[in-house]
């Protein structure tokens, strides 16, 4: 879990969203070349954190300091990395993606568990033990059938966590208010801007994506107290 929510993790799980960005705008008509996107690919998990903290001080915003040091390791890329995305289209879904690890990591754990309770209480289905209701003895019955109530709980526990990993969505490609704006600008076609949507979450291993977003509060309170504009961050 720890290596699921690590920095390594986190920031190349970006880069990640950026290489399916780039493959998906290229196979929609957008003039990427397949070198730009090998070249992505061989820096995924290469990352500076000492450039991406420099930069991060002087453009005070850590989005577009990960695309100014991924731009210094990929310097025929450098100018399509992001091309069109907002922030949230990194932090956003990667919280998603690896949220999507995280309950599989569980989900194997919790497996287990039940699994080893079930051995446990088929070897002890015969010793004979005192039930209980209201905290006070009650009939007799058996280790084994007290095992199955521990099974059952977690069975439930394990029915819950499916729904929702069944339920997961990627945000998808929507900026930060979830206009895609920056997109029509860039395609001049709905159609393929919706498609853009798809495509990348397919990319990403989401046959879903959320219909309609937008950032939260808090996020925009934090953006505005650190006094970041877009023209200084991608100076």
């Amino acid at each position: 879990m720890n290596e699921v929510w690590s920095s390594d993790s986190k920031y190349g799980t970006w880069r990640r969203l950026w290489v399916a960005l780039a493959e998906t705008e290229k196979e929609l008509g957008i003039n990427i070349t397949d070198e730009q996107i090998a070249e992505m690919k061989a820096h995924v998990d290469d990352i500076d954190y000492d450039v991406v903290a420099k930069r991060e001080k002087e453009c005070r915003h850590d989005v577009m300091a990960h695309v100014y040091e991924f731009g210094t390791k990929c310097p025929s890329a450098k100018g399509i990395i992001h091309l069109g995305a907002t922030s949230c289209y990194v932090t956003d879904n990667a919280d998603i993606i690896l949220m999507s690890k995280a309950l599989e990591l569980i989900k194997a754990k919790l497996l287990l568990v039940i699994n080893n309770l079930k051995e446990f209480a088929l070897k002890n289905k015969d010793i004979t033990c005192l039930g209980y209701t209201h905290f006070q003895p009650a009939q007799l019955t058996t280790v084994g059938k007290r095992a199955t109530l521990w099974m059952q709980d977690l069975l439930e526990d394990l029915e819950e966590l499916e729904f929702v990993q069944s339920h997961l969505k990627l945000r998808g490609c929507k900026g930060t208010t979830g206009t895609q704006e920056s997109f029509m600008k860039l395609f001049k076609d709905e159609e393929k801007v919706k498609k853009l949507d798809v495509l990348v979450a397919e990319k990403m291993g989401f046959d879903k994506v959320f219909a309609v977003s937008r950032t939260n509060i808090y996020k925009k309170a934090r953006l505005k107290s650190t006094k970041c504009t877009f023209k200084y961050c991608t100076k």
